[in-house]
């Protein structure tokens, strides 16, 4: 176990925090408000992530067992010290409350405890957004793409911190990988900040609409969530909720002008697909709750979107809806969005080839000599992919279940526990029932929170690089 070099980037992780913190500075002293609460958590940051980076050690030499590590107790910090304003500021004063708000932010889950956001202040508020922008490519992800860590084992990071069940680099190094992502990334978000500006919005408000877009997160600033805002205002967020759900290397390839490849993504075309079917049958079944045909598909089109890409916006009460059309909102959750987007949930992907090992399956037993392969996108889909896939699910939902008989010792309703436990390792937000779209999980004790907030850390990085560093095995020499 290299454990200079997983102190030393987890210093630099602290230190970006630092950094990322100076910009809900700025906006606390634009709007006049208390600046000490976030020179103290800089502060705090920059205490603990200065003296793990003075020196660089000589082994930067990096194996799949220290990037899981390293992204595990990265992600595990930034929402501890993340944590520091919502408690100075009073908003959130108990610890447990202030990492269920922060883990919920970073792991773009937008889940929330707080009951009033009308009292939160607007650089509390910017933070609370800026988390899931933060967190919606990945700290780390970033780290690689301003510093050499680890030589040429940085891939291992990308892999334990970019969701989906493998991950390639778009160019021959890794750094540059890491710089195109960004770079893609940055451009979409600037894209629909302008175009929020356009309808009309306050700059704080399209640079905060669009962090809870762009990171697939959903907290909002106003306690309606979207509902409030114009169509126009709506229909964007649609749009970019869709984007932003889609692979990213799509995006590259589309760069490069190489559209027939594009197209030729299967988990986009399925991924698009779901929404269109969702979206055709959630209008019809809703049809006699609006006054239009219009209004229908608008509402139907954005709550799709929304849970889908595990946005958790919402434009409507959706606990009001018919029994039907909450539950494909619920099979939503657990679908999630595209491999390599800031989307959470089980992935396109793997639900794909989670089928057609079925299909497969049902072949072998009809055609027992026949030989029998899974393909996606033309290409052979490799037994270790196939592998993880099983052994992800499996895990997926014995965690789900143990979670779900934890928290019902709060002996809150079934379908409030069911969808909280959900909507947190989905990393959606909403849930149903007492954790619907118009209320929160400070019902929840404590002990429950801390459950959800692993719950989110297990979602956000695909369990793994989690149970790797509560294993005693992964610290043995």
């Amino acid at each position: 176990m290299n454990y200079k070099i997983i102190f030393n980037t987890l210093g630099w992780v602290m230190n970006i925090e630092a950094l990322c913190m100076v910009l809900p500075l700025i906006c606390a002293i634009v709007y006049k408000e208390d600046v000490t609460v976030f020179l103290i958590s800089i502060i705090l940051c920059i205490l603990f992530g200065v003296p793990l980076t003075l020196k660089t050690p000589k082994n930067k030499t990096m194996y799949a067992k220290e990037g899981f590590i390293i992204v595990a107790l990265s992600w595990i910090a930034i929402s501890i010290f993340g944590s520091v304003p919502f408690m100075i500021s009073g908003i959130i004063p108990d610890f447990f409350g202030a990492f269920f708000e922060t883990v919920s932010g970073f792991t773009t889950t937008g889940a929330s405890v707080i009951s009033d956001l009308s009292v939160v202040p607007k650089s509390v508020l910017f933070w609370r957004s800026f988390t899931h922008w933060i967190g919606g490519m990945g700290v780390l992800v970033f780290l690689v793409a301003l510093l050499p860590l680890s030589g040429g084992n940085n891939m291992y990071l990308l892999k334990a911190e970019s969701p989906g069940p493998s991950v390639s680099k778009l160019v021959p190094k890794v750094k540059s990988s890491a710089k195109l992502l960004y770079v893609i990334y940055i451009g979409l978000t600037l894209t629909q900040v302008i175009l929020l500006l356009f309808g009309g919005m306050s700059v704080f408000e399209a640079l905060t609409l669009t962090f809870g877009t762009a990171g697939t997160g959903g907290f909002g600033i106003v306690n309606s969530s979207i509902a409030d805002y114009s169509s126009y205002v709506q229909i964007v967020c649609t749009v970019f909720m869709i984007l932003f759900g889609i692979d990213f290397s799509v995006y590259y390839l589309i760069l490069l002008r190489k559209f027939k490849d594009a197209i030729r993504s299967s988990e986009v075309r399925t991924y698009l697909a779901i929404i269109t079917v969702s979206v055709i049958l959630i209008t019809s079944n809703c049809l006699s709750l609006y006054s239009t045909v219009g209004e229908a598909i608008k509402h139907s089109a954005f709550q799709v979107s929304s849970i889908i890409t595990t946005t958790g916006f919402s434009s409507v009460d959706f606990n009001l809806w018919p029994e039907f059309s909450k539950t494909i909102l619920v099979i939503l959750m657990f679908i999630g969005a595209c491999a390599g987007s800031t989307g959470g949930g089980m992935k396109v992907s793997r639900i794909i080839i989670l089928v057609k090992s079925i299909v497969k399956e049902v072949k072998i037993a009809v055609h027992p000599r026949a030989t029998h392969k899974i393909t996606m996108n033309g290409r052979l889909v490799a037994h270790e992919t196939i592998r993880a896939t099983n052994v992800f699910m499996v895990s997926y939902f014995v965690i789900f279940f143990i979670s779900l008989l934890i928290i019902s010792i709060d002996n809150l309703s079934f379908t409030t526990n069911f969808t909280a436990v959900a909507a947190t390792i989905n990393n959606v937000g909403p849930g149903l029932d007492m954790v619907g779209p118009t209320a929160n999980f400070s019902v929840y004790s404590s002990f429950s929170k801390v459950v959800l907030s692993l719950n989110m850390l297990l979602g956000r990085l695909e369990i793994f690089p989690l149970l790797t560093l509560f294993s005693p095995i992964s610290w043995k020499k």
